[in-house]
């Protein structure tokens, strides 16, 4: 998949706003966000939850280049657990303005090595994403549909990658409430 130029700080940025709102307790069920007055009262660019669904979550927030909708979720498993692995998201990402729906993509806290590839594996079907600074993305834009019907349906999803030192990292997110995160971000940015 081809990242639209600024992506990465887009992610960066994305990473830093779910930081601050990303709690660590997992919700037994969907709750709709709250009503809209308390919308108004979030600082702009704040990211203002739609959604919290088990392992996932939907935000949405305004950005210079518009509002962005996106579903997040930390993983459950970082190996090799002796490294230092920073914050860790998985990102399903719209953004209106750029013509972009349902990005998938990684963040890590760290630098991948320059050139390399990582691998998502969904319950045993794997994807090839492309790593750029401390992120990765699909590498098939044609893979995009088959992505995230997988996600969708399956229930673990599990990334390899090759830190900027050569370290192999792997990451196991939960796909526990991801439909309903998705789709209520892909709702609040129609």
């Amino acid at each position: 998949m081809k990242t639209p130029l600024g992506a990465v700080t887009l992610a960066a940025s994305l990473v830093a706003l779910a930081t601050v709102s990303h709690a660590e307790t997992k919700p037994a069920a969907a709750k709709p966000a709250p009503a809209k007055p308390a919308a108004a009262a979030a600082p702009p660019g704040s990211p203002l939850l739609i959604v919290e669904a088990k392992d996932w979550r939907a935000f949405t927030a305004a950005t210079a280049k518009g509002k962005i909708c996106f579903a997040l979720s930390k993983p459950q498993k970082m190996e090799p657990a002796s490294l230092n692995h920073g914050d860790v998201f998985f990102f399903i990402s719209t953004r209106p303005a750029e013509g972009v729906r349902n990005e998938p993509s990684l963040q890590v806290g760290y630098a991948m090595k320059d050139g390399s590839k990582a691998t998502a594996d969904i319950d045993g079907k794997k994807f090839a994403m492309f790593t750029k600074a401390d992120g990765a993305w699909l590498e098939q834009d044609g893979e995009l549909n088959a992505f995230l019907d997988a996600m969708k349906k399956g229930s673990k999803l599990a990334i390899a990658a090759t830190s900027g030192r050569g370290n192999a990292t792997s990451y196991v997110f939960s796909l526990a409430g991801i439909s309903a995160a998705v789709d209520a971000a892909a709702k609040e940015c129609k």
